[in-house]
This record gives C-alpha cells, structure tokens and sequence, in this order.
C-alpha cells in the first residue's frame, strides 16, 4: 500500500469513525430561548430540591424525567402537614397567566411563594414554559393534612414559631 493510499485509508476510516458517533448520538433540537431560561431558573432557585423526589440528597444528580414531579416527604408544623406537590402535573390545564397567579399567591409553608412573587414576569413565564415542555409526569402529591391530624410518614417536624 502506498503512503497516499494509506493516507486516505486512515482519512476514510476517521470519518467512518465521526459519521458513525454523530449518528448515535444525534443533537437534540435546539430549545426555545424561554425554555432554556426556566430550567435554568429551576435549578438556581432550588425548585427541585423539594418538588423532585432525592433531588438534595443526590446533590441534584437525578434524571430530569422525573424532575418536578412532587415529593412524598411531609412538611410539618403549625399550618399542618404540607407536601411539595407535583408542578408538571399542576400546570398541565393551566395557562401561563393562570400559573403566574398561582404562584405569587400566599402558599402555605415551607414554600417560599414570595420569592417567585418578587420574580420578573419574564422569570415566572420561563418556569412555565419549562413545565410545559417537561409534560405531565407522575403521580400528585399527597393532600394537605390539617394540624390536628397525624400524617403518615415520612414527614420532616418544624418546630413551633415562637411567640
């Protein structure tokens, strides 16, 4: 074989090798702009800290399927029993300005509601538009179970606000 045949050998085979990869591992489609903005948002915020199920425990190495699908681990304190609930399946007949409503109104506890009342509209959108794009996934959250109630485990104890 010849240097120029070896050459084009070795050429031919390299872009066997690349063809080969590309179409194995094709490029996803680019995302909206809006959507990209709201994942992001999502992961920063720490929205998935408690409404996707071992997101904190896995230090956030969980597998975005199952992201924002609610939590069964309990919130308890004064206000009773809360759970994060399941945002995917929350948004899923809802329209964007519904949602933003929704979410900068006065949410029982541990939900930080005024952190997304003090969002930019442009911000609260983009969350929605990710939840969108995620689709509905999962199960809903557990009910909410009032103070006097006992709720069934796993539930994490506030202790009582100081008076």
């Amino acid at each position: 074989m010849t240097a120029s045949n070896l050459t084009f050998a070795a050429f031919a085979a390299a872009a066997f090798v690349v063809c080969a990869a590309e179409a194995a591992d094709p490029e996803p489609a680019q995302l909206p702009a809006e959507v990209i903005r709201g994942k992001y948002i999502v992961q920063t915020a720490g929205c998935n800290d408690c409404h996707t199920e071992g997101y904190a425990l896995a230090a956030g190495k969980v597998d975005e399927a199952k992201w924002l699908t609610g939590d069964r681990l309990g919130w308890r304190g004064d206000w009773g029993t809360t759970y994060a609930s399941n945002l995917r399946l929350a948004v899923k007949d809802m329209t964007a300005e519904q949602f933003m409503a929704r979410a900068r109104s006065p949410l029982r506890p541990p939900m930080p509601w005024f952190n997304l009342r003090d969002m930019r509209d442009a911000d609260v959108k983009a969350i929605f538009a990710y939840l969108k794009h995620l689709g509905p996934a999962g199960e809903p959250a557990p009910a909410y179970v009032p103070p006097d109630q006992e709720p069934a485990e796993p539930y994490i104890r506030f202790p009582a606000m100081p008076k």
